[in-house]
């Protein structure tokens, strides 16, 4: 069982660069956009990213980052949402959406190259020092 659980947690690891390749290559094949394929394919990766980027940052530290990426999602929705409105008075809820979406995937995709290479660091260091 935890060979199991494990492979799911690796290939859940592993999936959002999987599905940004996939979904994109896909969307091509569809003959869509390059532009609109590489925004779906983001939009794709950034639901799994939200579950991915704990779970990496879970398996290098044991501790639960989701509640923290949950909060800090709900501030810069917050934080964008006051400014549209501040700057715009009329907030055009979709366009809205699609920037704090997107402000999402650059966030969690930073956080998850940093997960990468913190955990390789953090192996490396093991082995040599393995004896």
């Amino acid at each position: 069982m935890k060979i199991f659980i494990e492979a799911v947690g690796g290939i859940i690891l592993i999936c959002p660069l999987v599905a940004l390749i996939l979904t994109f290559i896909i969307c091509r094949k569809m003959r869509i956009k390059k532009i609109y394929a590489v925004g779906f394919a983001a939009d794709v990766t950034t639901f799994i990213l939200f579950f991915s980027v704990p779970l990496a940052f879970y398996s290098i530290w044991e501790k639960s980052l989701f509640l923290s990426i949950v909060i800090v999602a709900l501030l810069i929705a917050i934080s964008f949402t006051y400014i549209d409105w501040r700057t715009k008075k009329e907030i055009d809820v979709p366009i809205l959406l699609k920037k704090i979406w997107r402000v999402y995937f650059i966030l969690l995709s930073a956080m998850y190259l940093g997960a990468w290479v913190i955990g390789l660091s953090v192996n490396i260091m093991e082995y040599l020092a393995a004896p």
